[in-house]
């Protein structure tokens, strides 16, 4: 679609490749505050149908998504660090420290068999009954 997008306007051609990507009104780079506005109006729209969806939709809240999602399905932070144009891995460190879902599974994975396949029946132990009973 991209690709279909760059040849129809022309943006592959020699001396429109430093030309925006997407453009305003007047024919201008879009602005940071174009984007906003773009993606809340259709947010806005989209509450119409889909009640239980959150109002406040902003760029910012759809890129840390679509990281949160990357990182999930196990792309290196180092990756979603270019993708999202940070300097420091540390900014995308966030984005690690935030998934415990992924922390969740991690643990389980590395303890599978903590427990053993068949209990002791405590209920015949009277050192742990008296123990307990002493509480």
């Amino acid at each position: 679609m991209l690709r279909s997008y760059t040849q129809e306007n022309g943006l592959d051609q020699i001396g429109r490749l430093d030309s925006p990507l997407f453009c305003n009104q007047r024919h201008l780079k879009m602005t940071r505050w174009g984007v906003g506005h773009i993606v809340q109006k259709y947010a806005t729209i989209a509450t119409l149908t889909h009640a239980d969806m959150h109002p406040k939709v902003t760029p910012h809240i759809l890129c840390h998504s679509k990281a949160m999602h990357l990182y999930q399905s196990g792309v290196n932070l180092v990756y979603i660090r270019d993708i999202l144009g940070h300097v420091d891995i540390a900014t995308t460190d966030i984005y690690a420290r935030a998934d415990t879902e992924s922390k969740r599974k991690a643990l389980e994975s590395a303890y599978r068999n903590i427990t053993p396949d068949e209990l002791p029946d405590w209920n015949h132990d009277d050192n742990l009954l008296n123990f307990l009973n002493n509480l």
